[in-house]
């Protein structure tokens, strides 16, 4: 127990100390300042749109939104930067902060079928709106998109790869490799052993790399205090950009589609504000206030991972969540639980079913639900990922690759209402774990 003693005691106080920057931003209305960009994002980037006002030609809208997205890009850029030390202290942090594999073991046993049965319900509900809904049946085949329209990376994604093959690279044989591709769910991996390791060798020894893992979070998150400064500058430039490209009418023809979707993503909100009313004994309203900096970054970014960091200082300062909890889930989250994606693919998928008039027999149904809940978990927290992994359950399905260009155009808009979800999830998961192990856990 005292091996982790030092190093433990100094974490969370160092981590609420750097984490001073955001709680500024947070008394000072984030949400607000992020609401007003947002809306004044999309309010300019319509009027520049050939799609919307049209106030300047299409080549000259294309440049300014270049431009106005620029401190967006700088942002993601900063976070992208930091992500990985920062996720590999969290981890190791969060764990060892249990000062026994015992807390290893007793957590472990409680997140992973927890992750793996709210994947499992956001699937069902995806399947149930999108048969009873029947979005497809609203789209005629002469009006899909050739296949030429397909981006290249999602077919390439499309390679099925074998059971055997997915469990082999779960291990990270080369860690530089992992880093370099940004494989986050290696990497969470890596930081379980280096973590489950510490814990199990004397202090003396433990102590010099968790004290390193001590400084690499109060780098990252001095960094990260930095760009968040950046923020409602870079959600006016991500949204003008984004509404510049797209306009009003990329939405219009898949009405029914984007509805189904929405409304399923509502739903399971609706099933998360439950679990914290019943199993983490918090008033539904009061967490939605404390997360909703969280979400309005998570819907102008597309991104979990660079959300992480706000995340985190979320579940500690406003949700009052042990740092040992949330540092530990918050990181690992951002790998496994992508609810939001797993309830969008399996809705695009019967979706492209219903276009193309292809009948799924029960067992096929079956094993659809269980491919998604599994390709959900480890998807990378990044922008757009949803589409690659799309591509590899439609080929193995027999939807025509042409298929993907059909959802690709309202793709952006959709990764962002389906991160939003999959943070909400997260922190959701933190207050459940953090009321299930209050009296097991060291304060």
């Amino acid at each position: 127990m005292s091996q982790t003693s030092t190093p433990v005691g100094l974490a969370p106080v160092r981590l609420h100390a750097l984490a001073g920057r955001l709680d500024y931003l947070l008394r000072t209305r984030l949400w607000a300042q992020i609401v007003a960009a947002m809306i004044l994002g999309v309010a300019l980037g319509l009027g520049l749109s050939p799609r919307g006002g049209a106030w300047v030609p299409a080549a000259t809208g294309e440049v300014i939104g270049a431009w106005l997205a620029l401190p967006g890009q700088v942002f993601l850029a900063l976070i992208q930067m930091i992500i990985v030390p920062l996720v590999v202290s969290s981890i190791v942090l969060g764990i060892a902060g249990g000062g026994s594999v015992e807390f290893v073991r007793r957590l472990g046993a409680r997140i992973a079928p927890y992750f793996v049965s709210t994947t499992l319900v956001a699937v069902l509900i995806g399947t149930a709106l999108v048969m009873w809904i029947e979005p497809g049946s609203y789209i005629e085949l002469s009006t899909t998109p050739a296949a030429s329209s397909v981006p290249v990376e999602a077919v390439s994604a499309a390679a099925p790869v074998s059971l055997p093959e997915q469990i082999v690279a779960i291990i990270p044989a080369n860690p530089g490799e992992a880093v370099l591709n940004r494989a986050m769910f290696q990497l969470a991996v890596l930081a379980l052993l280096i973590a489950v390791a510490l814990v199990s060798i004397p202090a003396e020894r433990a102590r010099p790399i968790l004290d390193l893992c001590v400084s690499l979070q109060d780098v990252a998150m001095k960094v990260v205090g930095w760009a968040m400064v950046l923020a409602p500058a870079a959600v006016f430039g991500l949204l003008a950009q984004l509404s510049i490209s797209m306009g009003l009418d990329a939405i219009g023809g898949m009405a029914a589609y984007v509805g189904t979707v929405i409304l399923g993503l509502v739903v399971l909100i609706l099933v998360y504000l439950v679990l914290v009313l019943i199993l983490g004994r918090r008033h539904p309203w009061v967490f939605l206030k404390a997360v909703r900096n969280v979400q309005l970054l998570a819907f102008s970014t597309s991104s979990s991972a660079a959300v992480m960091p706000l995340s985190m200082t979320t579940a500690i300062n406003a949700l009052g969540v042990r740092p040992t909890v949330a540092k530990f889930i918050v990181p690992l989250g951002t790998t496994v639980n992508m609810d939001g994606t797993a309830l969008y693919q399996v809705i695009a998928i019967l979706f492209l079913t219903q276009v193309y008039q292809i009948d799924l027999g029960t067992g096929q149904l079956m094993l659809l639900i269980v491919t998604t809940v599994g390709a959900s978990i480890g998807s990378p927290g990044t922008p757009g990922v949803g589409i690659a992994i799309l591509a590899s359950i439609a080929a193995g399905i027999g939807i025509p690759g042409e298929g993907i260009a059909l959802v690709i155009g309202v793709d952006r808009i959709l990764d962002m209402c389906r991160t939003t979800v999959n943070v909400t999830g997260d922190l959701t998961a933190c207050v459940v774990m953090d009321r299930w192990l209050a009296v097991q856990l060291p304060p």
